[in-house]
């Protein structure tokens, strides 16, 4: 989406937390090839078709690498305008750091943020725009259910700002959501729940055994 407003005329960004070391995977994850691309498309493509003015990707480890991934994707899609490159020099910390690093950047009229994560490449379009319709009728925060699981992204109304700022260690926004109690919009597809932890979670799943017949 490129208008400069989203849902309701609230003024929305977009963060993608690209920050992680990917230990389990072994390094370089969200530059792995992936689709056609890289694994960080998938979450940048859900981020520009966001009901949001920009969409701010926050680096830390392998940040070059992930910049330009982020810029070549932003160029093939000619949203160069609107991609944000900020940068989380207490990513080791953990999520919170590169978390604080995003909303900290944002412009000072934001009226909300989606959260997404750079990990997490099928994220169906279909829901986003029902999840700011969730902010337009007054809920401070709204989340994607698949399957009776909460999944991502999550999209924060401005009033929860200084508590995601507040937020320290690798837990995300965990203690804000428990506190607030996000309201869940149910997603089209398990796109919200899949993300990338280990070089496995790339591979199609093979089918299981026959049943016994016996």
């Amino acid at each position: 989406m490129t208008t400069e407003a989203g849902l309701g005329g609230a003024k929305l960004e977009a963060v993608v937390l690209a920050a992680g070391a990917a230990r389990r995977f072994g390094g370089g994850k969200l530059t792995t090839p992936y689709g056609g691309g890289v694994l960080l498309d998938g979450a940048l493509a859900a981020a520009f078709a966001a009901p949001v003015r920009s969409v701010t990707v926050v680096t830390g480890t392998d940040a070059g690498t992930v910049e330009a991934a982020a810029r070549a994707f932003a160029e093939r899609s000619g949203a160069v305008g609107r991609l944000r490159i900020v940068h989380a020099p207490d990513h080791a910390e953990g999520m919170a750091a590169s978390l604080r690093a995003g909303i900290a950047s944002l412009p000072p009229d934001a009226a909300g943020a989606f959260v997404f994560l750079g990990d997490m490449p099928r994220v169906p379009v279909a829901v986003l725009g029902d999840l700011a319709a969730r902010l337009a009728a007054g809920d401070l925060c709204a989340a994607p259910m698949f399957d009776g699981r909460r999944g991502h992204p999550t999209l924060f109304a401005c009033a929860l700002f200084p508590d995601l700022l507040a937020l320290t260690g690798d837990q995300g926004a965990r203690k804000v959501l428990e506190r607030v109690g996000p309201a869940l919009v149910e997603a089209p597809d398990a796109g919200v729940l899949f993300d990338v932890d280990e070089v496995a979670d790339l591979e199609p799943k093979k089918p299981g055994p026959p049943l016994s017949r016996g």
